[in-house]
């Protein structure tokens, strides 16, 4: 992509604000895209090695915000970041990233300076859930520490896992956070009413994290899985304690989501429950 925009602002030597043909107005964030330019020039797109396009009316006016409150050399490391990230997925990122990630990390920054803990209760199930993302975020915290001499808690590299998720999909980061929230939720009542700890480095623990994140968003979305009678009336005859629980799980799920819930999402909760545990019979 190799367009010829008009400069409107120079923000500082690796932001600008330009002209677009089909955007009207964006910002561009490259490494020295801004340096020796004035209004009215013309500057490619390709102009420095790696450029981002923010096009979102609302993310420019954010981005440009938070650029009068960040140090200028914080935020070209953090541009810095996204890169590696990019490149580390292997994908190009949503543009919310460059304001979401940048607020995110520029305050987690100023917390782990002022010695200011921060728990994330939700740290195994999206080490569960999103692996890649996770050992990303993992070599993100290494550049800051690297860099910055700052030792972020370990609660912060879940958060930038969802960060870095919410970039390469199609969910928002609140409604990763509502999903992973909930499902920490259902975990609790496994391990309540079974009176069991769950074994987080386990192969079933992740199977069954998996399993209710995607049954969380097949009932999100209000998909279906289909009609099992017969094997509906094989559960409950074999497997009675944890076909109870599977329904009281999918109950939960149904009033936090507000979406019916087909019987099908109990049978298959059934049968991960009784992987899990040999309590159920």
């Amino acid at each position: 992509m190799d367009q010829r925009l008009t400069v409107k602002k120079v923000l500082n030597n690796n932001v600008l604000i330009a002209e677009h043909p089909t955007y009207k107005e964006v910002v561009l964030i490259g490494k020295g895209i801004g340096f020796n330019q004035r209004k009215g020039n013309k500057v490619s797109f390709n102009e420095a090695d790696k450029t981002f396009l923010l096009t979102n009316e609302r993310e420019r006016e954010k981005y440009v915000e938070l650029l009068s409150t960040i140090d200028k050399d914080l935020m070209d490391f953090i541009n810095d970041i996204i890169i590696f990230i990019e490149e580390q997925m292997g994908q190009k990122l949503k543009e919310n990233i460059h304001v979401a990630l940048t607020d995110h990390l520029s305050f987690a920054i100023h917390r782990a300076q002022k010695e200011m803990s921060f728990h994330n209760p939700f740290l195994l199930e999206i080490e569960s859930l999103y692996p890649r993302e996770f050992y990303v975020a993992i070599e993100v915290v290494k550049k800051i520490k690297d860099r910055l001499g700052v030792n972020f808690p370990k609660g912060e590299i879940g958060f930038i896992t969802l960060h870095i998720h919410s970039a390469v999909s199609s969910k928002s980061l609140s409604e990763l956070n509502k999903h992973n929230q909930l499902i920490a939720n259902l975990i609790g009542i496994i391990e309540e009413s079974l009176k069991i700890e769950l074994q987080y480095d386990r192969v079933n623990f992740n199977r069954l994290v998996q399993h209710l994140h995607r049954a969380v968003y097949r009932i999100d979305k209000g998909e279906s899985l289909g009609e099992q009678k017969n094997l509906a009336i094989m559960l409950k005859d074999a497997y009675p304690v944890c076909y109870t629980l599977a329904w009281k799980l999918v109950k939960v799920m149904q009033k936090q989501l507000n979406r019916p819930v087909d019987e099908s999402e109990a049978l298959y909760l059934t049968i991960h429950l009784q992987r899990l545990t040999n309590t159920c019979n």
